[in-house]
């Protein structure tokens, strides 16, 4: 685990702009079972890593900032809530556990996924472009 006031301003950068956390199984179960079957959970799982701080937090917070409304926001964080995100990655089937990552649910079911191989080497503009590619073919 990481020291608290390290991972403070990381998880600020997605709360500040309408992610909820999770940080237990029992709270990933429950936000997510209590989504809608039309409604769009997108759950971030955030890190420490760099990429996860060039490209996936500010491009997560460009397509919010841009009109990303509809889905659930939701966020746990890899290297130190373990149970939140062993809970998120048990719910995605079929793809391999990697972080950081989104994973976009409906009716409490993985729909796509978008893995760290997906999120290195892009900047901020072409992870927010993403997010809004997946959002809009579940919408």
């Amino acid at each position: 685990m990481y020291p608290e006031d390290l991972v403070k301003p990381m998880r600020e950068e997605l709360t500040s702009v309408g992610f909820k956390e999770l940080k237990t199984a029992d709270e990933v179960t429950s936000a997510l079972s209590a989504s809608s079957p039309e409604q769009t959970a997108m759950v971030i799982i955030n890190s420490v890593c760099g990429c996860a701080a060039g490209a996936l937090r500010p491009g997560a917070r460009v397509a919010v900032e841009n009109g990303i409304k509809g889905p659930k926001l939701l966020t746990v964080f890899a290297g130190q809530e373990a149970e939140a995100v062993a809970k998120v990655r048990s719910l995605c089937h079929g793809y391999a556990p990697s972080s950081p990552s989104i994973a976009f649910f409906k009716g409490g079911t993985v729909q796509s996924m978008i893995e760290r191989r997906d999120i290195e080497g892009f900047n901020k503009l072409q992870i927010a472009e993403k997010i809004a590619k997946h959002y809009e073919q579940l919408a």
